[in-house]
Parts: structure tokens; C-alpha cells; sequence
């Protein structure tokens, strides 16, 4: 029985602690709203309002007839004086008046606060609010089962507040809802007044007024503003974003089938960019400024600013025209086609990463730490390896998430030069029509990858940083 009491009072704090955020006093209310209303009218029958007003009111009446809130004032306002004085400042009487009266209220609130909270705890008893009352009926065996009957879905939002990294990661996912929601009014808009007709390029300039009238009415491209954006933000929560003028294709099912070859080729680059990248960036700044320094620094210049669209070109004339090695375009039922998109598609990732791990890991190994570690004997293959290595990752993994993102949202150029059906050139070919619900789809495809792609790479901040980890556990 008393573990069981325990177990309630937990509740109880539990409830009190979330409900010192705003939003989620608010959330609370809305999925408990029949639970609250009871409360409510038993904490007003209970006269407990009336209660604590008159506690505040004999309480200020106290404060102000025994001079303190005359002296509060009087010190608030020499302060000002003094402050302007030595900031040397123009101010008014007018205008210092008003600053003290503005510090004086809220020196006043707190102050008659701070006085309430002692009566209240010298009293031994809970001030007689609301949140309490709440959290007392959560605490008795009745009170907890009328909460569960009459408003369960707050336990929901109560689990998510008591754990910090789950909080963490809902937050960041409503967050996503609030980007994608106005990524699609952005490109919506400019959709919308873009004065490319998307009935005369698909229907051709030999179509009748007549035909593009009924084009327009039967794709709701003669309704206005507001019911087309409305329309598209309902179809994205409800996977419906409709059919694509140009085929009658369900953009949705469309995308989703295009989506595993783009996967494939971005993890395929992925893998080999860190493979080659990671262990040749550490090597070069262990040996900086040496030949071998200098000879990675200008490969990988190059493999930045060389264009994808080039380079594919003549990997394509070399391994497939002259020597036949490797197909030209891509196969589903050949693995080896996908050895040139990914090396095309790794490269600037590759040189990024490369230059990254070389920069902050030889930020790294001039610290203090490094050098501690080198005084105990331990060896150098040890020192980096365990030591700088983990401390110069997060830069590292910020630009592997930043890119892999970007591929997984669309390799167009790569994905045109060798013939691969992925979401980049699906989106690239509906963007000229405009055909408005596959660019949509698009829009809000790529909208949900880089937002789960950043939500990733910050949980893999807290594996990586014990730093991180701690903020995230603490709520900050």
C-alpha cells in the first residue's frame, strides 16, 4: 500500500513538474479537458481562490504599511540615479520615473511572492492553486482513475515530458511539421504565381480554350489561393498529394517506388567516401606539411571543384566506351552499374570529408590532453586513435549528415548522366511542367529526409559528446 502511495505521489510531482512549461500545461489541459473540468469546479467549490486572495491581499496590505515597499521603491530609485550617473545618460525625470515604476512593479510581485511561498511553507500547507488541486486528486487512488477514465491521452504527453531524450526527439519531429508546413506555402506560392501554365505545356499550344479550361477544372487549378494550399497541406498528413498531370501517376507511389534506387546509390557514395576519406584524412594531419600533406590537399581541391556532370562523362568514356569494364547506365539487375554513380556521387563528398577530418583532427591533437596523453607513454597509434580521433568526430559527422542528406534528397545530375530513375531526376523533370502536385511531393519528400537525417545526426551528437548527452538529459 505505501509503495502504491509512492507510486501516485510520483505521478503527482511528475504532473506538476511538466506543468511549469507553458505549452505543456496547455497540452495537458486540451487531452485531459473532461479531468480538468471536474477539478476545476471542486477547487472552486472548495473556495480555495477566495482563500488565497485574501492571504496575497492581507499580505501586500502588510508589506506596504510597514514601509518596505516604500523603501523598495526609494532604493530602486536611487539605483537608477546612480546608473545614470555613471553611464552618463540624458534621461528625463519623466522617463526615470517611469523606469522605476516599471522596476518597482516587478520588485513588488516578487517580492509579495516570496512572502506568500513563506506563509505558506511556515504554515506546512500547499498554496491553494489549481496546479495543486490537480495534483492532489492525481495523487489519491479515486482521483487517479477518474484521470485515466475521463482523460488518458494526458499520460501520453506526460511519458514523452518524463523522459529527456525522447522529448527531445518529439520536439525536434513537431518542429519538422512546423518546416515542412511552410517549406509547402513557400513553394506553393511561388508555384502559384509562376507564369508558366501548366495545362498549356502538357495539353501543347494547339490546345483549345475549352481544353484548358477543363484541364484547369478537373485538377482544381481554377479554385483559389487558399483551397489549393489548403488542399495540399491536408493531402501531406494524409499521404494523398494526388495524381501527377503529366501521366496520372499517384505522386506519392511514385515517389516512394523511385525512392530505394536513390537510397541505394547515396549509401553506396557514403560508404565509399568515409572508407577512403576518414583514414586518409587522419594520416594527413599526423603527417602535416609533409609530401604526402600537400599531394591530399590539392586531390582533394580537385575532387571539390570538379563538375559531377563532367566527371560522369568521362568515366563513362573511359571505363564503359574504351574499355568496357563497367556499364554506361544503370541496371537494376547489375550491381556493377551502380560503381560509377557512386564514385561520381562520393567525390565531393569524399574531398569534404576528407578535408574536414584533416582540419579537426589536427586542431585536435595540439591540445593539452594530447600532449598529457603523449607524457604517460602511451603510443601514437593510441594517442590518435583513442584520444583525438573521438574528440574531432563532430564536425566530421556534421558534414557527412549535411551531405548525406542533400544526395538522399536528390542526385539529379548524377542520376540524369547515367540513366537512373531516382527521386532527384523525377523531381527535375516535373519542376519544367510545372507539374505542381509532383513538385509538391518533392518538396516535402526532401523537406522530410534532411529533418530526420538532422534529427539523427543530433542523437548521434550525445554518443559522441558526453557534453551533448548531459544537456539533452537535463532538458537544455
Amino acid at each position: 500500500m505505501h509503495t502504491k502511495s509512492n507510486w501516485l505521489q510520483k505521478v503527482g510531482q511528475s504532473y506538476k513538474e511538466a506543468s511549469q512549461q507553458h505549452f505543456v500545461a496547455l497540452g495537458l489541459c486540451l487531452l485531459s479537458f473532461p479531468f480538468q473540468l471536474l477539478v476545476l469546479i471542486r477547487y472552486l467549490l472548495k473556495s480555495q481562490p477566495f482563500e488565497k486572495r485574501t492571504v496575497e491581499h492581507e499580505i501586500k496590505t502588510e508589506f506596504e504599511e510597514s514601509g518596505a515597499a516604500t523603501s523598495l521603491k526609494d532604493k530602486l530609485q536611487a539605483q537608477e540615479k546612480r546608473k545614470v550617473a555613471f553611464l552618463k545618460q540624458h534621461s528625463s525625470q519623466a522617463q526615470m520615473e517611469k523606469k522605476v515604476n516599471e522596476l518597482y512593479r516587478v520588485g513588488y510581485q516578487k517580492e509579495t511572492q516570496e512572502r506568500v511561498e513563506a506563509y505558506y511553507k511556515e504554515s506546512n500547507r500547499e498554496q491553494p492553486i489549481f496546479l495543486n488541486e490537480t495534483a492532489h486528486w492525481l495523487e489519491q487512488p479515486l482521483g487517479f482513475v477518474l484521470s485515466l477514465l475521463l482523460g488518458f491521452p494526458m499520460y501520453f504527453l506526460l511519458l514523452v515530458v518524463s523522459i529527456p531524450t525522447l522529448r527531445y526527439i518529439v520536439n525536434r519531429l513537431v518542429m519538422m511539421v512546423f518546416v515542412i508546413i511552410g517549406v509547402t506555402i513557400i513553394v506553393f506560392t511561388l508555384l502559384y504565381l509562376s507564369p508558366s501554365d501548366s495545362a498549356t505545356n502538357i495539353l501543347g499550344e494547339q490546345a483549345t480554350p475549352e481544353q484548358i479550361v477543363n484541364f484547369n477544372a478537373v485538377h482544381g487549378l481554377d479554385d483559389p489561393y487558399l483551397t489549393q494550399l489548403g488542399r495540399t497541406i491536408k493531402g501531406i498528413f494524409t499521404f494523398d498529394l494526388g495524381n501527377a498531370f503529366e501521366g496520372n501517376e499517384r505522386v506519392v507511389t511514385t515517389i516512394m517506388r523511385r525512392f530505394p534506387v536513390t537510397l541505394q546509390l547515396t549509401l553506396f557514395a557514403l560508404i565509399l567516401s568515409i572508407a577512403v576519406a576518414f583514414p586518409s584524412g587522419i594520416y594527413a594531419a599526423v603527417k602535416a606539411n609533409t609530401t604526402f600533406d600537400h599531394l591530399f590537399m590539392l586531390i582533394a581541391l580537385i575532387g571539390i571543384s570538379i563538375p559531377s556532370f563532367w566527371q560522369g562523362l568521362i568515366f563513362i568514356l573511359t571505363f564503359s566506351i574504351n574499355l568496357g569494364w563497367l556499364p554506361a547506365t544503370y541496371n537494376a539487375d547489375n550491381i556493377a552499374s551502380l560503381i560509377m554513380p557512386a564514385v561520381v556521387l562520393g567525390t565531393g563528398l569524399m574531398a569534404s570529408v576528407a578535408r574536414m577530418t584533416r582540419s579537426s583532427t589536427l586542431e585536435v591533437i595540439n591540445e593539452d590532453y594530447i600532449l598529457t596523453a603523449r607524457a604517460k607513454g602511451l603510443s601514437n597509434r593510441r594517442v590518435i586513435l583513442r584520444h583525438a580521433v573521438p574528440n574531432a568526430l563532430i564536425p566530421i559527422v556534421t558534414i557527412i549528415g549535411l551531405q548525406f542528406g542533400g544526395m538522399l534528397g536528390g542526385s539529379s545530375v548524377t542520376e540524369k548522366v547515367f540513366n537512373i530513375n531516382g527521386v532527384g531526376s523525377y523531381i527535375v523533370d516535373k519542376q519544367f511542367v510545372p507539374d505542381i502536385p509532383s513538385v509538391m511531393g518533392g518538396v516535402v519528400y526532401i523537406a522530410i529526409i534532411l529533418s530526420i537525417v538532422n534529427v539523427f545526426i543530433d542523437l548521434l551528437y550525445s554518443f559522441i559528446d558526453p557534453r551533448i548527452r548531459s544537456r539533452i538529459k537535463s532538458g537544455r
